[in-house]
Order: structure tokens, then C-alpha cells, then sequence
């Protein structure tokens, strides 16, 4: 949903004025407070990508606990 905020000068208008009335008329929108929200927030990932990852994640703990059997790796308790 797209809202376009839209002020034209008046006669004897200063673009002081101009300037004040969008604001105002911007704030009573909520354009602001709705493009913050949604400022940083990412895309979702893809099926494809979500699948991507884990299928990595899980190759990587099937070689984490080879090494671990074969003693080249120790096996940490809890974060350091």
C-alpha cells in the first residue's frame, strides 16, 4: 500500500510555510513510522536457500565430529 503525500503552494505562501504543511501532513500519514519498521528487516530466504544452508551446516557437523573421533579436534563444553 503506497501513499503519496501531495501539497501545492498557495498564492501568498512562503515555501517556509510550504515546508511545515508537508511535514505535517507527512506525520498524519504514518509513512515515517511505517518505512522505520521496515528499515532494516531482510528478505526471507528462499526454499532453495534455506535447504542450501542446512544441508552446509550439516556437512560441517558430520566433520566436526569425524575429527573429534579421530582426536584432532577437542570437544568444547559451552562457549568461552
Amino acid at each position: 500500500m503506497t501513499t503519496n503525500v501531495e501539497v501545492s503552494r498557495n498564492a501568498n505562501e512562503s515555501s517556509l510555510n510550504l515546508l511545515k504543511r508537508f511535514t505535517r501532513r507527512v506525520q498524519g500519514s504514518g509513512i515515517l513510522p511505517r518505512v522505520r519498521s521496515i528499515r532494516y528487516s531482510g528478505r526471507k530466504a528462499s526454499e532453495y536457500v534455506k535447504q542450501k544452508h542446512t544441508l552446509k551446516a550439516l556437512a560441517r557437523k558430520k566433520e566436526v565430529i569425524e575429527l573429534i573421533k579421530m582426536g584432532k579436534m577437542s570437544e568444547r563444553v559451552g562457549k568461552k
